[in-house]
């Protein structure tokens, strides 16, 4: 099993429910999209499935576990098997971008072997075959704070893929690249999932780039969800009943596919590497 939500609600301390009770199936190797406005829970699912909050009620299975039920060292051994990719990715602005990816093992290295390759990488092989994919190879040995919003997202992108988890969840992760350079991420993404059998997840606002990526789609508002289909399935009913009344999302025009798009075809997964350069 990948992920198994039974009844799973979220409430905050002061009152506010985040996630309504949420029934949830995604098996091993499935590729899912959530998406929803700002406020839909789309980033609170994310972290419940991260293991970075626990339900107020009901019961959350991960990889066969349930996080509630774990001790501390079976549940740091569970997130070492979850990959969590950050719309803002936490990298210290000095640290250099190696030093970013190989963080993607510090979980599962002993103490002083994670301690001496914050000094000295101990796997610069590894992680420049996790760089290069996304167009970040000769940012090896660059400083985090040399680099754009996009090419951190990619380094955000390249330590996860580097660290090796079963399951992969991505929080808005192509949202400060440029449409062409989203796609081919998104499409690369997808892709090393299907190839090493991973399960991926990630919450989207570009609803044109969820239906063309992901066979799966999630509609989630106020912590409920709308529907749960084929990206073949998506109407422009389902779209206007997702984002219907939404003030917060004013520029729905321009995340939202035209209705000839909702009835294109999804794209496939790429076999080779696009040519795009990183900006």
């Amino acid at each position: 099993m990948g992920i198994q939500l039974d009844g799973a609600s979220l409430t905050h301390p002061g009152g506010f429910i985040a996630l309504h009770p949420l029934n949830l199936t995604i098996q091993p190797g499935e590729r899912v999209a959530i998406i929803g406005s700002s406020g839909a829970g789309k980033t609170t699912l994310l972290r419940l499935l991260a293991t970075g909050l626990l339900a107020s009620s009901g019961s959350v299975q991960l990889l066969k576990d349930n996080p509630a039920q774990l001790s501390g060292g079976a549940l740091r051994r569970l997130r070492t098997r979850i990959g969590l990719i950050h719309q803002s990715p936490p990298l210290p602005p000095r640290q250099r971008v190696i030093t970013a990816v190989l963080a993607g093992r510090l979980g599962q290295w002993s103490l002083a072997r994670s301690l001496l390759s914050l000094c000295y990488p101990l796997d610069i092989p590894g992680a420049r075959a996790a760089l290069e994919p996304l167009d970040l190879g000769d940012k090896l040995f660059a400083r985090c704070d040399q680099l754009s919003g996009g090419q951190l997202q990619r380094v955000g992108i390249a330590r996860v893929l580097y660290q090796g988890a079963d399951l992969l969840l991505a929080d808005e992760p192509v949202s400060a690249m440029d449409p062409l350079l989203a796609d081919h991420t998104l499409a690369l993404l997808n892709r090393l999932a299907v190839e090493h059998g991973k399960t991926l997840v990630a919450s989207l606002h570009a609803v044109d780039l969820a239906l063309r990526h992901f066979p799966r789609i999630i509609g989630l508002r106020d912590g409920v969800i709308l529907f749960d289909r084929d990206a073949a399935q998506v109407t422009a009913d389902d779209l206007d009943e997702l984002y219907s009344n939404d003030g917060l999302n004013a520029g729905l025009a321009d995340t939202r596919p035209s209705p000839t798009a909702l009835h294109s075809p999804t794209s496939p997964v790429p076999s080779g590497r696009p040519a795009p350069r990183c900006l």
